[in-house]
């Protein structure tokens, strides 16, 4: 298998065996860049991987050292490379990606191999919840069009079940705060530990902040332009950081030194 420089004794040994289906098959295939993937091997993760995330709280509290990926939006390519330079997941090495897994070229290939290796190494590897995760966002972007013409409408209803059930936010170190974006209703991370999943990202509120809300850093507090779009500057994240306890905010959709 490509996968045996992986330690197997930090995968999961209760992976159901079936005739039909092999987990180890399917990321090789994916690994060699082979577009092999049948929509019952899909439908098998997906039922494999929801009582995984769901198992999880919807803030992780983890623990360095890990490492952090921003946006994939489809570049499984991006992702192997990834992989390749930093070498998989293994007991030494863990990740955390910030959200954003579809809407792109190869979308389907992206999310199935990231739901297999959390399969397969549910404590060394970590996914949030990010805009393109939304179903009324993917609708529009490509993930519904792309499942449609190579599978169908149900495997993606499926694929969005699943994620549905990703965690919200991320603490790592007690000092790192892993999210979207912020809310300005958002003011404890108590208010993200108690947030029951799955759960539907809808346009309003804490959760349509989180994942809809962008940083400006010329922007005083939060605010709102042209169709409602909510933005976040300095200030409301220093406010977000020192009233929790935390030291640096991480997002997927930037980097700016002035959250540091």
């Amino acid at each position: 298998s490509t996968w045996g420089f992986l330690e197997m004794e930090h995968c999961v040994s209760s992976i159901p065996t079936m005739s039909c289906f092999s987990l180890d098959d399917v990321l090789d295939s994916l690994l060699a860049s082979r577009v092999e993937l049948k929509q019952s091997d899909i439908t098998m993760i997906c039922d494999l991987v929801k009582p995984i995330l769901l198992r999880e709280t919807s803030l992780l509290e983890l623990e360095a050292p890990i490492k952090i990926c921003g946006d994939l939006r489809g570049q499984v390519q991006d992702l192997l490379r990834i992989f390749h330079m930093l070498s998989p997941p293994s007991p030494t090495t863990r990740f955390l990606f910030l959200g954003n897994y579809v809407d792109g070229h190869n979308e389907i290939e992206t999310i199935i191999l990231l739901f297999a290796l959390k399969i397969k190494y549910p404590t060394q590897i970590f996914l949030l919840h990010g805009f393109h995760e939304c179903s009324s966002v993917n609708r529009i972007y490509g993930f519904y069009d792309e499942c449609k013409r190579r599978f169908s409408v149900k495997l993606w209803k499926a694929l969005n079940n699943c994620l549905d059930c990703l965690p919200i936010a991320a603490v790592i170190g007690k000092r790192i705060f892993c999210t979207p974006g912020l809310s300005p209703e958002l003011f404890t991370l108590d208010q993200l530990r108690k947030v029951a999943r799955p759960c539907e990202f809808n346009d309003t509120g804490v959760l349509g902040d989180l994942v809809c809300g962008l940083f400006d850093e010329h922007c005083d507090g939060f605010g709102y332009e042209g169709r409602g779009q909510l933005y976040f500057g300095p200030s409301a994240a220093t406010k977000f950081l020192n009233d929790n306890g935390l030291q640096l905010m991480c997002s997927g959709h930037r980097v700016s030194s002035v959250l540091c």
